[in-house]
């Protein structure tokens, strides 16, 4: 039965459990535009796990921790295939080596969880509840930044629709979440087992009583702040916003024969919106040419501003030099008014491996970048607000903005708004993930960052998402991807600061100390329980046969 701690678990079986923890992990985090919330997998996602955790070592309980692992992320990023050959020209034998490279790396944080949770049951039983969310947001804040950082897909996001439960993000970011489901995971699963045993044998195990009531404390505890916070404040003023999806084909956008239809597209779209907005927002590298650099093209864009006297914030790769005159380029965000000057300009910081660069390039030399056609980029030099005039008066606006990867590191988009952001923008370029899953798992990022900050968001995206999210998450407008369009919306302007914006990472720190805390003490002390561990029979006679 699946409670049951058998002694031995047929490969078979093992490969079920973990392979139901991962496909529950991967549907969670995936905004599968279908209409049914499949984030209410994260509620129940890690029974399987915890099941196959029975009766092992350590050891082995990394190694199957690491399985579930490879198999949850394997289905959150087989995305990364569909990049790098369809769009990216990197052969299907090497794209889906590189992938697996990835799940297999990110399934590691999956295994170091599976191993503490057996450590600490076999030292320190009645304990082990607090362990297993304190370590899994602990790796999940060190899977933000080790390695440059790829926190795409953490626990958190799959429960980005429920606005009510994710208002604590402005105290812990998207972490708190996590440690929420974590700890549900884990109760649920104690009490499961607990029941059962007492049904089937007589024996004492660790009781579920103190879990359950710290869960259901904390879960009524995070909606009640929640519906708190979604009180909206309508006395704050508003930005009209318009939001420019093209749709330019990724196989064309470096074409320099389409060069003018790209232009004509923003045209029209730009055109549509101009009598409804404050500030109109093209994508992420919008132009395909550069544009201080090649005046004739430059002109056309001026020209199209200056008729819709509206100020322009748009993205396109610029090019510098260094002092030994060797060219290198940077991916950015300019302003640009209808008087024709840029006005501001922010240089992407956090750049996406592979596809702006190459990281270990010595060892990966075989590997051409990503982004076929335009170089090497370097990053900017930190968070740069870009202003823009508002209002009867011309009082400046001051936009926060996050170059397409960079709004899934939460502590980058927290330091735009700490600077003084009314606003935050995300100007990205989607069309790499072709027809998959992930378009609609990074808009769910966004959703995030806004409550994080209590800031609105304005989103475009060159193939969708593009949209609208209220400083609460609540998404205001969206676009289907694949499909050219303007929308506009007005959104308002900075609120009060909230806790995390003032002092970040201080939830994930707290349980980063508590893991290192617990796991050296049970180091050196351990305090067994009546049952060795949690999921222990007390005596193999006692144990039910396969």
């Amino acid at each position: 039965m699946f409670l049951l701690p058998y002694r031995v678990m047929s490969k078979t079986r093992l490969l079920f459990y973990s392979l139901l923890t991962g496909v529950a992990y991967s549907l969670s985090v995936s905004n599968l535009p279908d209409g049914f919330s499949w984030g209410n997998l994260a509620w129940i996602a890690l029974l399987p796990l915890h099941r196959v955790l029975l009766n092992v070592t350590p050891k082995q309980g990394f190694l199957r921790g690491w399985l579930a692992g490879f198999f949850a992320f394997t289905g959150t990023m087989y995305w990364v295939v569909v990049a790098m050959n369809l769009y990216g020209q990197v052969p299907l034998p090497i794209s889906i080596a590189i992938m697996f490279l990835l799940t297999t790396y990110l399934g590691l944080f999956v295994g170091v969880y599976a191993w503490g949770v057996v450590w600490m049951e076999q030292r320190w039983a009645n304990m082990a509840w607090v362990l297993a969310p304190c370590l899994w947001v602990s790796l999940e804040f060190l899977r933000t930044y080790v390695l440059t950082g790829m926190p795409w897909g953490l626990f958190g996001y799959s429960q980005f629709q429920w606005l009510s439960i994710i208002q604590i993000a402005d105290i812990t970011s998207v972490y708190g979440v996590s440690f929420v489901i974590v700890l549900t995971n884990v109760t649920l699963f104690l009490g499961l087992r607990w029941a059962l045993a007492k049904t089937l044998i007589s024996t004492t195990l660790v009781q579920p009583w103190k879990p359950l009531l710290a869960s259901t404390v904390l879960i009524l505890g995070t909606l009640f702040y929640g519906s708190l916070a979604l009180t909206n404040d309508s006395s704050l003023p508003t930005l009209k916003v318009g939001v420019a999806q093209a749709n330019i084909d990724q196989a064309l956008k470096w074409d320099t024969a389409y060069r003018i239809e790209t232009l004509q597209r923003y045209g029209r779209l730009t055109k549509a919106m101009a009598s409804q907005s404050d500030v109109i927002i093209w994508p992420e590298a919008a132009t395909p040419f550069l544009f201080e650099q090649e005046l004739g093209y430059q002109t056309l864009v001026v020209d199209m501003i200056a008729q819709a006297q509206v100020p322009l914030v748009f993205g396109s790769p610029m090019l510098r030099r260094h002092d030994d005159g060797k060219p290198y380029l940077l991916n950015s965000a300019y302003v640009l008014t209808p008087q024709g000057k840029l006005t501001g300009r922010y240089d992407k910081q956090h750049l996406v491996p592979f596809g702006e660069y190459i990281p270990l390039k010595k060892i990966l030399f075989f590997l051409d970048k990503l982004v076929v056609g335009i170089g090497d980029f370097h990053p900017g030099t930190g968070p740069t607000l870009l202003s823009i005039p508002h209002g009867p008066t011309n009082e400046s606006i001051q936009i926060g903005m996050a170059i397409c990867y960079e709004v899934i590191f939460p502590d980058l988009v927290r330091r735009l708004a700490k600077e003084g952001a009314n606003v935050l923008v995300t100007i990205t370029n989607d069309a790499w993930f072709g027809h998959t899953v992930a378009p609609y798992q990074h808009f769910a990022m966004v959703v995030f960052r806004a409550v994080e900050n209590r800031l609105a968001f304005a989103r475009a995206a060159n193939t969708g998402i593009s949209g609208f999210i209220d400083a609460s998450g609540q998404v205001l407008k969206t676009t289907p991807i694949f499909t050219e369009q303007a929308i506009t919306h007005a959104i308002s302007l900075s609120g009060p600061s909230t806790f995390y914006t003032k002092y970040g990472d201080v939830f994930a720190w707290a349980c980063v100390i508590i893991t290192v805390f617990l796991l050296w003490f049970t180091r050196y002390f351990r305090k067994p329980t009546a049952v060795d561990t949690i999921f222990q029979y007390p005596s193999p006679r006692l144990r039910p046969k396969e």
